[in-house]
Protein backbone atom coordinates (compact mmCIF):
# COMPACT_ATOMS: atom_id res chain seq x y z
CA UNK A 1 0.00 0.00 0.00
CA UNK A 2 1.05 3.33 -0.43
CA UNK A 3 0.61 6.44 2.27
CA UNK A 4 1.76 9.57 2.26
CA UNK A 5 3.87 10.83 5.69
CA UNK A 6 3.15 13.63 8.13
CA UNK A 7 5.59 14.37 10.75
CA UNK A 8 4.55 16.84 13.67
CA UNK A 9 7.10 17.94 16.05
CA UNK A 10 10.47 16.74 17.21
CA UNK A 11 9.60 13.37 17.87
CA UNK A 12 7.20 13.19 14.99
CA UNK A 13 9.99 14.23 12.68
CA UNK A 14 12.30 11.41 13.48
CA UNK A 15 9.51 9.16 13.63
CA UNK A 16 9.10 9.95 10.08
CA UNK A 17 13.29 10.06 9.35
CA UNK A 18 13.46 6.62 10.75
CA UNK A 19 11.06 5.06 8.35
CA UNK A 20 12.27 7.03 5.05
CA UNK A 21 15.52 5.10 6.49
CA UNK A 22 14.21 1.56 7.08
CA UNK A 23 12.69 1.63 3.84
CA UNK A 24 16.17 2.44 1.95
CA UNK A 25 17.86 0.35 3.70
CA UNK A 26 15.61 -3.33 3.09
CA UNK A 27 13.70 -1.95 -0.03
CA UNK A 28 10.78 -1.76 1.17
CA UNK A 29 8.71 1.11 0.83
CA UNK A 30 4.83 2.62 1.53
CA UNK A 31 5.31 6.06 1.26
CA UNK A 32 7.59 6.08 -1.89
CA UNK A 33 9.21 8.96 -0.21
CA UNK A 34 5.87 11.17 0.09
CA UNK A 35 6.89 12.81 2.92
CA UNK A 36 6.92 16.10 5.01
CA UNK A 37 7.74 17.24 8.61
CA UNK A 38 6.29 20.33 10.60
CA UNK A 39 7.58 22.25 13.17
CA UNK A 40 6.61 25.41 15.25
CA UNK A 41 9.44 27.30 15.14
CA UNK A 42 11.65 29.75 14.02
CA UNK A 43 14.72 27.91 12.36
CA UNK A 44 14.21 24.21 10.12
CA UNK A 45 14.84 21.17 11.98
CA UNK A 46 18.43 20.45 10.55
CA UNK A 47 19.18 17.10 12.60
CA UNK A 48 17.32 14.89 10.30
CA UNK A 49 18.87 12.59 7.23
CA UNK A 50 16.31 11.33 5.21
CA UNK A 51 14.16 14.26 4.95
CA UNK A 52 15.27 16.59 2.31
CA UNK A 53 15.14 20.34 2.74
CA UNK A 54 11.94 20.70 0.64
CA UNK A 55 9.88 18.28 2.76
CA UNK A 56 10.22 20.22 5.62
CA UNK A 57 8.17 23.51 6.71
CA UNK A 58 7.78 25.88 9.90
CA UNK A 59 4.66 26.68 11.29
CA UNK A 60 4.54 29.93 13.20
CA UNK A 61 7.89 31.33 12.58
CA UNK A 62 6.57 35.14 12.52
CA UNK A 63 4.51 34.66 15.41
CA UNK A 64 5.87 36.67 18.95
CA UNK A 65 5.40 33.44 20.74
CA UNK A 66 7.54 31.07 18.60
CA UNK A 67 11.17 31.51 18.92
CA UNK A 68 13.95 29.80 17.54
CA UNK A 69 13.73 26.69 19.91
CA UNK A 70 10.07 26.41 19.88
CA UNK A 71 6.66 27.52 21.25
CA UNK A 72 6.72 29.56 24.83
CA UNK A 73 3.19 28.31 25.65
CA UNK A 74 0.90 25.19 25.44
CA UNK A 75 -1.14 22.92 23.40
CA UNK A 76 -3.49 25.63 23.00
CA UNK A 77 -1.43 28.64 21.65
CA UNK A 78 0.34 25.71 19.21
CA UNK A 79 -3.57 25.28 18.50
CA UNK A 80 -3.73 29.49 17.78
CA UNK A 81 -0.57 29.10 15.89
CA UNK A 82 -1.52 26.35 13.89
CA UNK A 83 -4.41 26.94 12.59
CA UNK A 84 -3.18 31.17 11.57
CA UNK A 85 -1.37 29.27 9.14
CA UNK A 86 -3.57 27.24 7.84
CA UNK A 87 -3.18 28.52 4.17
CA UNK A 88 0.58 27.83 4.15
CA UNK A 89 0.21 24.63 5.74
CA UNK A 90 -2.45 23.49 2.88
CA UNK A 91 0.12 24.69 0.14
CA UNK A 92 2.62 22.76 1.89
CA UNK A 93 -0.03 19.58 1.65
CA UNK A 94 -0.43 20.25 -2.30
CA UNK A 95 3.71 19.14 -2.71
CA UNK A 96 2.11 15.48 -1.41
CA UNK A 97 0.06 13.38 -4.15
CA UNK A 98 -2.61 12.27 -1.48
CA UNK A 99 -5.06 11.63 -3.77
CA UNK A 100 -2.82 8.79 -5.19
CA UNK A 101 -2.28 7.40 -1.70
CA UNK A 102 -4.28 4.80 -0.33
CA UNK A 103 -3.87 6.89 2.98
CA UNK A 104 -2.27 9.45 4.96
CA UNK A 105 -0.52 8.57 8.31
CA UNK A 106 0.44 11.64 10.72
CA UNK A 107 2.85 11.02 13.48
CA UNK A 108 3.18 12.88 16.20
CA UNK A 109 5.12 12.96 20.24
CA UNK A 110 1.21 13.49 22.27
CA UNK A 111 3.82 15.08 24.91
CA UNK A 112 4.79 17.94 23.29
CA UNK A 113 2.81 21.42 23.35
CA UNK A 114 3.77 20.77 18.79
CA UNK A 115 2.86 17.46 19.40
CA UNK A 116 -0.73 17.62 20.83
CA UNK A 117 -1.73 20.78 19.68
CA UNK A 118 -0.82 21.14 16.41
CA UNK A 119 -1.07 17.10 15.71
CA UNK A 120 -4.72 17.59 16.40
CA UNK A 121 -5.47 20.32 14.08
CA UNK A 122 -3.60 18.73 11.23
CA UNK A 123 -5.54 15.66 11.54
CA UNK A 124 -8.81 17.41 11.48
CA UNK A 125 -7.68 19.98 8.41
CA UNK A 126 -6.31 16.65 6.54
CA UNK A 127 -10.07 14.76 7.30
CA UNK A 128 -11.43 17.94 6.17
CA UNK A 129 -9.18 17.93 2.80
CA UNK A 130 -9.12 14.56 1.43
CA UNK A 131 -11.25 11.50 1.21
CA UNK A 132 -8.41 9.27 1.91
CA UNK A 133 -8.58 7.51 5.72
CA UNK A 134 -5.78 9.45 8.26
CA UNK A 135 -4.58 7.52 10.45
CA UNK A 136 -1.98 9.10 13.43
CA UNK A 137 0.92 7.60 14.61
CA UNK A 138 1.09 9.05 18.49
CA UNK A 139 3.78 8.38 20.83
CA UNK A 140 2.75 8.83 24.42
CA UNK A 141 4.93 10.17 26.75
CA UNK A 142 6.96 8.44 29.47
CA UNK A 143 6.70 9.24 33.01
CA UNK A 144 9.88 11.03 33.73
CA UNK A 145 9.05 13.72 31.14
CA UNK A 146 6.59 15.15 33.66
CA UNK A 147 2.83 15.63 34.48
CA UNK A 148 2.51 18.68 31.91
CA UNK A 149 3.43 16.09 28.91
CA UNK A 150 1.00 13.54 30.65
CA UNK A 151 -1.35 16.53 30.56
CA UNK A 152 -0.91 17.49 27.02
CA UNK A 153 -0.85 13.39 25.83
CA UNK A 154 -4.56 13.61 27.34
CA UNK A 155 -6.07 16.20 26.00
CA UNK A 156 -4.25 15.04 22.86
CA UNK A 157 -5.80 11.58 23.08
CA UNK A 158 -9.57 13.28 23.54
CA UNK A 159 -8.68 15.51 20.54
CA UNK A 160 -6.81 13.07 18.12
CA UNK A 161 -8.92 9.94 18.24
CA UNK A 162 -12.10 10.49 17.70
CA UNK A 163 -10.71 12.29 14.64
CA UNK A 164 -8.31 9.93 12.86
CA UNK A 165 -9.17 7.12 11.34
CA UNK A 166 -7.18 5.36 13.89
CA UNK A 167 -4.19 5.64 16.11
CA UNK A 168 -1.17 3.85 15.96
CA UNK A 169 0.28 3.92 19.85
CA UNK A 170 3.55 4.12 20.92
CA UNK A 171 4.21 3.89 24.83
CA UNK A 172 7.99 6.10 25.37
CA UNK A 173 7.46 4.36 28.99
CA UNK A 174 7.69 1.14 27.81
CA UNK A 175 10.16 1.21 25.44
CA UNK A 176 12.43 3.83 27.20
CA UNK A 177 11.22 4.87 30.38
CA UNK A 178 14.00 6.51 31.99
CA UNK A 179 14.04 8.89 28.57
CA UNK A 180 13.77 12.70 29.14
CA UNK A 181 11.07 14.91 26.39
CA UNK A 182 14.78 16.37 25.17
CA UNK A 183 16.52 12.81 24.81
CA UNK A 184 16.52 11.39 21.12
CA UNK A 185 15.36 7.65 21.99
CA UNK A 186 16.53 6.82 18.18
CA UNK A 187 16.99 3.25 19.41
CA UNK A 188 13.30 2.84 20.43
CA UNK A 189 11.91 5.19 17.37
CA UNK A 190 13.88 2.69 15.19
CA UNK A 191 12.42 -0.64 16.30
CA UNK A 192 8.56 1.35 15.81
CA UNK A 193 9.81 1.79 12.53
CA UNK A 194 11.06 -1.51 11.85
CA UNK A 195 7.23 -2.36 12.70
CA UNK A 196 5.39 0.24 11.04
CA UNK A 197 7.60 -0.45 7.36
CA UNK A 198 7.03 -4.14 8.08
CA UNK A 199 3.32 -3.54 8.53
CA UNK A 200 2.76 -1.20 5.78
CA UNK A 201 5.11 -2.41 3.17
CA UNK A 202 3.65 -6.25 2.97
CA UNK A 203 3.50 -7.30 -0.63
CA UNK A 204 6.11 -4.42 -1.93
CA UNK A 205 9.08 -6.23 -2.02
CA UNK A 206 9.65 -9.17 -4.48
CA UNK A 207 6.38 -8.19 -6.29
CA UNK A 208 6.83 -10.55 -8.78
CA UNK A 209 6.38 -13.59 -5.92
CA UNK A 210 2.75 -14.37 -6.38
CA UNK A 211 1.01 -14.69 -2.98
CA UNK A 212 -1.27 -17.59 -1.62
CA UNK A 213 -2.64 -15.00 0.55
CA UNK A 214 -1.68 -11.54 -0.54
CA UNK A 215 -1.76 -8.53 2.02
CA UNK A 216 -3.41 -5.30 0.35
CA UNK A 217 -4.25 -2.11 1.47
CA UNK A 218 -7.78 -2.80 1.69
CA UNK A 219 -6.64 -5.27 4.82
CA UNK A 220 -5.22 -3.47 6.45
CA UNK A 221 -8.01 0.01 6.41
CA UNK A 222 -10.36 -2.48 7.38
CA UNK A 223 -8.81 -3.94 10.43
CA UNK A 224 -8.25 -0.24 11.33
CA UNK A 225 -11.81 0.64 10.27
CA UNK A 226 -13.13 0.40 13.69
CA UNK A 227 -11.23 3.49 14.61
CA UNK A 228 -9.89 3.64 18.47
CA UNK A 229 -6.20 2.86 19.22
CA UNK A 230 -4.74 0.06 17.71
CA UNK A 231 -0.53 -1.68 18.53
CA UNK A 232 1.79 -3.70 16.84
CA UNK A 233 3.27 -6.83 17.70
CA UNK A 234 6.26 -8.20 15.72
CA UNK A 235 8.65 -11.67 15.82
CA UNK A 236 11.48 -12.59 13.60
CA UNK A 237 13.64 -15.35 13.50
CA UNK A 238 16.32 -16.76 11.38
CA UNK A 239 15.99 -19.67 9.02
CA UNK A 240 18.06 -22.40 8.14
CA UNK A 241 19.04 -23.10 4.56
CA UNK A 242 16.39 -25.20 2.93
CA UNK A 243 17.38 -27.58 -0.09
CA UNK A 244 13.73 -27.75 -1.44
CA UNK A 245 14.06 -27.06 -5.21
CA UNK A 246 11.93 -24.62 -7.02
CA UNK A 247 9.44 -27.36 -8.79
CA UNK A 248 9.37 -29.26 -5.27
CA UNK A 249 8.53 -25.70 -3.78
CA UNK A 250 5.61 -25.03 -6.71
CA UNK A 251 3.92 -27.98 -6.16
CA UNK A 252 3.42 -27.10 -2.46
CA UNK A 253 2.06 -24.06 -2.88
CA UNK A 254 -0.15 -25.40 -5.48
CA UNK A 255 -1.65 -28.46 -3.16
CA UNK A 256 0.13 -31.07 -5.29
CA UNK A 257 2.54 -32.05 -2.58
CA UNK A 258 1.17 -32.60 0.82
CA UNK A 259 3.38 -30.17 3.31
CA UNK A 260 3.56 -32.71 5.89
CA UNK A 261 7.04 -34.11 5.98
CA UNK A 262 9.83 -31.26 6.41
CA UNK A 263 7.41 -28.31 6.61
CA UNK A 264 5.73 -29.56 9.82
CA UNK A 265 8.65 -28.29 11.12
CA UNK A 266 7.49 -24.83 8.90
CA UNK A 267 3.88 -25.09 10.50
CA UNK A 268 5.13 -25.54 13.69
CA UNK A 269 7.55 -22.42 13.29
CA UNK A 270 4.75 -19.99 11.62
CA UNK A 271 2.55 -20.95 14.89
CA UNK A 272 5.50 -20.36 17.23
CA UNK A 273 6.26 -16.98 15.48
CA UNK A 274 2.88 -15.87 15.38
CA UNK A 275 2.43 -16.17 19.05
CA UNK A 276 5.65 -14.74 19.91
CA UNK A 277 4.40 -11.29 17.73
CA UNK A 278 1.30 -11.16 19.81
CA UNK A 279 2.51 -11.85 23.04
CA UNK A 280 5.61 -10.00 22.36
CA UNK A 281 6.19 -6.30 24.10
CA UNK A 282 3.85 -4.54 21.95
CA UNK A 283 4.00 -0.64 20.93
CA UNK A 284 1.60 -0.09 23.13
CA UNK A 285 0.58 -2.58 26.27
CA UNK A 286 -3.04 -3.80 25.96
CA UNK A 287 -5.23 -6.76 26.60
CA UNK A 288 -5.47 -8.17 23.09
CA UNK A 289 -8.51 -10.12 24.32
CA UNK A 290 -10.01 -6.63 24.22
CA UNK A 291 -9.21 -5.90 20.14
CA UNK A 292 -11.84 -5.66 17.86
CA UNK A 293 -10.15 -7.03 14.94
CA UNK A 294 -6.51 -8.06 14.00
CA UNK A 295 -3.99 -8.55 11.13
CA UNK A 296 -1.68 -11.45 11.13
CA UNK A 297 1.08 -10.77 8.37
CA UNK A 298 3.67 -13.20 7.73
CA UNK A 299 6.87 -11.81 5.76
CA UNK A 300 9.54 -14.15 4.66
CA UNK A 301 11.25 -16.93 1.82
CA UNK A 302 7.90 -18.68 0.32
CA UNK A 303 8.79 -22.69 1.23
CA UNK A 304 8.62 -21.38 4.66
CA UNK A 305 4.97 -19.85 4.81
CA UNK A 306 3.42 -22.63 5.67
CA UNK A 307 -0.34 -22.84 5.47
CA UNK A 308 -1.06 -25.66 7.88
CA UNK A 309 0.83 -23.39 9.88
CA UNK A 310 -0.93 -19.93 9.80
CA UNK A 311 -4.31 -21.70 9.86
CA UNK A 312 -3.43 -22.46 13.00
CA UNK A 313 -1.60 -19.55 14.28
CA UNK A 314 -5.05 -17.95 13.01
CA UNK A 315 -7.30 -20.14 15.21
CA UNK A 316 -5.40 -19.19 18.25
CA UNK A 317 -5.60 -15.81 17.69
CA UNK A 318 -8.96 -16.11 17.18
CA UNK A 319 -9.29 -17.86 20.71
CA UNK A 320 -7.02 -15.18 22.33
CA UNK A 321 -8.84 -12.10 21.11
CA UNK A 322 -12.56 -13.52 21.22
CA UNK A 323 -13.09 -12.09 17.79
CA UNK A 324 -13.59 -13.95 14.45
CA UNK A 325 -12.32 -10.94 12.76
CA UNK A 326 -8.94 -11.69 12.26
CA UNK A 327 -7.33 -11.14 8.63
CA UNK A 328 -4.13 -12.95 7.75
CA UNK A 329 -2.10 -12.56 4.73
CA UNK A 330 1.37 -13.54 2.98
CA UNK A 331 4.30 -11.26 2.02
CA UNK A 332 6.39 -13.41 0.38
CA UNK A 333 10.18 -11.95 -0.32
CA UNK A 334 12.21 -14.43 -1.84
CA UNK A 335 15.34 -13.07 -0.74
CA UNK A 336 14.82 -13.15 2.62
CA UNK A 337 16.61 -15.63 4.92
CA UNK A 338 14.38 -14.39 8.04
CA UNK A 339 10.53 -15.38 8.87
CA UNK A 340 8.84 -12.32 10.68
CA UNK A 341 5.05 -12.14 11.79
CA UNK A 342 3.93 -8.33 12.70
CA UNK A 343 0.17 -8.34 14.14
CA UNK A 344 -1.97 -5.63 14.46
CA UNK A 345 -4.54 -4.87 17.00
CA UNK A 346 -6.83 -2.49 16.23
CA UNK A 347 -9.75 -0.79 18.74
CA UNK A 348 -8.13 -2.05 21.78
CA UNK A 349 -10.25 -0.84 24.55
CA UNK A 350 -8.33 -2.53 27.76
CA UNK A 351 -4.77 -0.33 27.72
CA UNK A 352 -3.52 0.29 31.21
CA UNK A 353 -1.52 3.08 30.07
CA UNK A 354 -3.50 5.29 29.56
CA UNK A 355 -5.49 4.69 32.56
CA UNK A 356 -2.10 5.64 34.31
CA UNK A 357 -1.36 8.27 32.01
CA UNK A 358 -4.95 9.96 32.45
CA UNK A 359 -4.43 9.72 36.56
CA UNK A 360 -1.30 11.15 36.55
CA UNK A 361 -2.57 14.52 34.12
CA UNK A 362 -5.76 14.43 36.83
CA UNK A 363 -2.75 14.52 39.75
CA UNK A 364 -0.74 17.08 38.15
CA UNK A 365 -3.66 19.70 37.47
CA UNK A 366 -4.71 19.36 41.32
CA UNK A 367 -1.21 19.82 42.14
CA UNK A 368 -0.99 22.92 40.16
CA UNK A 369 -4.51 23.93 41.44
CA UNK A 370 -3.36 23.65 45.19
CA UNK A 371 -0.41 25.36 44.43
CA UNK A 372 -1.79 27.88 42.94
CA UNK A 373 -3.95 28.62 45.78
CA UNK A 374 -1.42 28.34 48.43
CA UNK A 375 0.41 31.15 46.72
CA UNK A 376 -2.91 33.27 46.39
CA UNK A 377 -3.52 32.91 50.04
CA UNK A 378 -0.18 34.07 51.48
CA UNK A 379 0.40 37.30 52.97
CA UNK A 380 2.32 39.83 50.98
CA UNK A 381 5.76 41.31 53.24
CA UNK A 382 3.46 44.18 54.80
CA UNK A 383 1.21 41.30 56.72
CA UNK A 384 -2.05 41.91 55.30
Amino acid sequence: MEFALVGVGETGSRIVDHVLAVEAETGRTFSHGNALVCEISQTIPEDLEMVSDDQRFLIGDTHQAVTEHGIDGGPDLAVDVTRTDLPEIHRAFDSLPIHECDGILVAAGLGSATGSGAGSVLVEELQATYDEPVYALGALPAESEGGQAAVNASRALRSIVPAADSMLTFDRETWQPHAGSDERNDDAIRTLADRIVTLFAAGELDASTVAENAVDSSDIIRTLAPGGLAAIGHATTELEANSDTILARLLTWLGVRDDSGTQTTDAAKVKSLVRQAANSRLTVPCDIASAERALVVLSGPPHALSRRGFESARQWLEQETDTVEILAGDDPRNQSSTLEAVVLFSNVTDVPRIDALQQRAVDHQETTTNERSEEAEEPNHYGT
